[in-house]
């Protein structure tokens, strides 16, 4: 097998990210946390597990060479793989490093890590040497646990580097970039810019690879792209493809590096890996990023997710949904929830979260924390289910949602809603209904902030 033909191999940290979703309607009475019901739990492989599965993307085989523990979420791992990356888990550590979000209406409230405190063996460097003999690329995705660190996995990608590319991935606590690798990837955090740096990007990027050694370095600016310096004084700003409203930029630099290796590994020259990695990680993100890999866990009956709850998921439920602040609930907003719920047999309110309310309404807002809010929505017998959603508007929760209707209060117009599009394409219709006369928060609040304590106008 030439060098061409082979596989690209990665080299570095996998991790195991799950998330643990569930529904809160009240918090703990001993503590301000939310209790948690009808959890279920989500996993997809994350660090070098992921930038395995963007490598494998565009077609080529791809080894996985990582560090794993003797336990459960070691064979989850391996499963989530199965398939797509041939794995070589080394068995260095007690627990597979895992890290579980746990997310109270669609919002993490704390995240529980495992396994992160670094690998507790040697590497054999026969081992790792055997894994990167047939490599067209390699790329070392570095998540700070130490295995790149080791002297004899550093010795073997070596002696790999100089007859193949190597693609290096930095962590700022892990180690620094093998001297002679073709491009290293450090994004604007780690390189010390900012992601409109510019030509600032540009003269670090070219410091950087002077100080590690490397035939050149991409450092990657988010949206705005890349800032690429090779040898012999070459520069390039690579701009970003826009990306219209990106759910989930977690995992783009894998997407970017991964790229940048297979590009490599097919031939081309650096600036242009640089290029197709820059599109490749919008298109990831495009895509749905590191999200679009959850899947449930393998061997495990799938648990429900929200998109089903309507006719197009064979529940045969009619759901609907209505959206807003809520911030002191009147009873506008009660008259506006019954006639909702009246249009079908489940009502989801979408709701919007401080911070969201801020954006919208000014530093003012809310009067009412978004706990509370909801806690007082979910009280309805009207209201089946609330979500707390963070955007302005609530497209991204309603493309999960997947609504039978949308209800908004007759002073809309439907055709000019950024909800609209969202709701029709997977099939849904939008209505508004009559507002009740008289009633609105911003009127109520104003009457209640114009009196003093004794209910007596200020002055």
């Amino acid at each position: 097998m030439s060098a061409a033909e082979g596989p690209v191999v990665v080299v570095g940290d996998a991790l195991l990210d799950v998330d643990m979703r569930g529904v809160s309607r009240r918090d703990c009475p001993d503590a301000p946390a939310p209790v948690l019901e009808g959890t279920e739990t989500w996993y997809r492989p994350g660090g070098a597990a992921l930038a395995a599965l963007c490598a494998r993307e565009g077609g080529r085989e791809v080894v996985l060479v990582t560090a794993v523990g003797r336990d459960a979420a070691a064979d989850d791992l391996a499963a989530l793989l199965d398939g797509e990356v041939a794995l070589v888990g080394m068995p260095l550590m007690e627990r597979t490093p895992t890290k579980t979000r746990v997310q109270a209406n669609g919002r993490t409230v704390a995240r529980l890590d495992e396994g992160c405190d670094g690998v507790e063996e040697t590497a054999s460097g026969a081992a790792v040497a055997r894994a990167l003999a047939d490599a067209s690329a390699v790329l070392v995705a570095d998540y700070g646990h130490g295995l790149t660190r080791q002297s004899a996995v550093r010795e073997a990608l070596a002696a790999c580097a100089d007859r193949v590319p190597l693609v290096w991935d930095p962590h700022p606590r892990g180690a620094a970039p093998l001297p002679g690798a073709h491009l290293a990837t450090p994004n604007a955090v780690e390189a010390q810019v900012s992601e409109d740096g510019g030509e600032r990007a540009l003269h670090r990027a070219g410091e950087l690879a002077g100080v590690w050694g490397t035939r050149s370095v991409a450092v990657t600016l988010g949206a705005h792209g890349a800032a690429w310096a090779g040898g012999a004084g070459e520069y390039a700003l690579v701009p970003g493809e826009p990306v219209d409203a990106p759910e989930d930029t977690c995992g783009a630099g894998d997407a970017f590096a991964a790229a940048c290796a297979t590009a490599l590994a097919d031939g081309a020259h650096v600036r242009d890996a640089v290029r197709h990695g820059v599109g490749s990680a919008s298109a990831f993100v495009a895509r749905g990023g590191a999200s679009a890999h959850t899947r449930p866990r393998p061997g495990a009956p799938a648990p429900r997710t929200p998109a089903p709850r309507n006719a197009v998921g064979g529940r045969g439920e009619r759901v609907v949904a209505t959206g807003g602040c809520f911030d002191v609930l009147h009873a506008g907003h009660v008259d506006l929830l019954r006639r909702a719920r009246a249009l079908g047999d489940r009502l989801v309110v979408l709701l919007n979260s401080d911070a969201s309310v801020r954006a919208l309404k000014g530093p003012g807002r809310p009067v009412v924390g978004e706990r509370d809010r909801a806690r007082v929505l979910s009280a309805l017998d009207c209201v089946d289910e609330v979500v707390v959603f963070g955007e302005e508007t609530p497209e991204r929760a309603l493309e999960e949602l997947r609504p039978d209707v949308w209800v908004k209060g007759g002073d809309y117009d439907v055709e000019e809603l950024p909800e609209t599009p969202v709701v029709r394409r997977a099939g849904g219709e939008v209505v508004t209904v009559p507002l009740l006369p008289g009633h609105s928060t911003t009127g109520l609040i104003t009457r209640i902030r114009g009196r003093g304590r004794d209910n007596v106008p200020i002055r």
